[in-house]
């Protein structure tokens, strides 16, 4: 295996990266020019102590993200805009990344189930080492590569030094796919002949695979936004996930349209209701206040459209 973990970046972009860097002149601002600005832009920032505490541990550029929404122009913020109210939106948005990625967890591994289940059972526990075990659209070389960096990157974890000791480094597919990430898992899945991915999404979420194709990209989009960190409350998605079954309206690209995605695709339909949904409540209870949630595309009868009927 050749040393991924040691190979050097191009000198030519580290030129290229140092060059731009001559280019960036503005200073950086200390909390009190952080403060000032927040002012001069209409800001109203009632305990002083409690922002400089806040700037202090959470940095200007990230709530900046959050002052955006309450821009009137470039440099003024619509009337009544508060430090509170937006640091308020921030712990909002935060806690919201974390219950959608805690469903969208049990959504991957069960995916991970399925896929890797029915390739083994179907072409054999190291059948994915064989390109004629996925579809005509497969790059098989540059999976085995994506394979190969996935085990040298995880050289010290369980899953690989047990394999590596025991069976000289054979692994099996539903050992080797718990390294995998959700993008490539997707890619996985997408891979695969047409047939089993039809049979894949027929017997598990009663669609056809184009839709789940598309569905499992726009949540791979939807983790990774939520896992960087990046802001739900009044913002949206590239894409539009293709329409699900039963749903009266059309499907959009806000955080409640990929929500309803989360719902078709979960897995434990018992406890959807009584966990998701019930935080849900929880969280918006909290945060009534200061929250809109149009700006997250949630209608009046969110609650309805989100409940799993028995």
């Amino acid at each position: 295996m050749s040393n991924y973990k040691n190979r050097q970046p191009d000198e030519e972009f580290h030129l290229k990266y140092r060059k731009k860097q001559k280019l960036y002149q503005k200073n950086p601002a200390t909390i009190d020019g952080q403060l000032e600005k927040l002012r001069e832009r209409g800001c109203i920032i009632e305990d002083e102590a409690e922002a400089r505490a806040t700037l202090t541990t959470v940095n200007y550029y990230r709530l900046a993200y959050y002052f955006a929404v309450f821009l009137e122009n470039k440099n003024k913020y619509r009337e009544g805009t508060s430090f509170d109210k937006v640091v308020r939106i921030y712990d909002f948005d935060r806690r919201l990344r974390n219950l959608i990625l805690d469903v969208l967890e049990e959504i991957e591994v069960a995916m991970r189930a399925y896929v890797s289940n029915y390739h083994a059972l179907k072409y054999g526990a190291t059948g994915y080492m064989n390109a004629g075990s996925f579809g005509y659209n497969h790059r098989h070389q540059p999976f085995l590569s994506k394979i190969e960096r996935m085990v040298e990157a995880n050289g010290d974890s369980t899953i690989v030094l047990h394999h590596v000791q025991k069976y000289d480094g054979s692994f099996p597919l539903w050992a080797i796919m718990e390294l995998f990430s959700f993008g490539m898992l997707n890619t996985f899945y997408g891979d695969m002949k047409p047939e089993d991915k039809d049979e894949i999404a027929e017997k598990y979420f009663d669609i056809n695979s184009r839709t789940l194709d598309n569905w499992l990209h726009c949540m791979g989009d939807l983790r990774n936004h939520c896992a960087h960190y990046h802001r739900l409350y009044a913002n949206g998605f590239d894409e539009i996930p293709k329409q699900p079954k039963n749903l009266d309206r059309p499907i959009g690209n806000t955080v409640f349209d990929y929500i309803l995605i989360i719902k078709a695709l979960y897995c434990r339909k018992n406890r959807w209701n009584d966990g998701f949904v019930r935080q849900l409540r929880r969280l918006f209870y909290d945060y009534q206040s200061v929250i809109d949630l149009e700006q997250i595309g949630f209608p009046e009868n969110w609650e309805e459209m989100l409940i799993q009927k028995a």
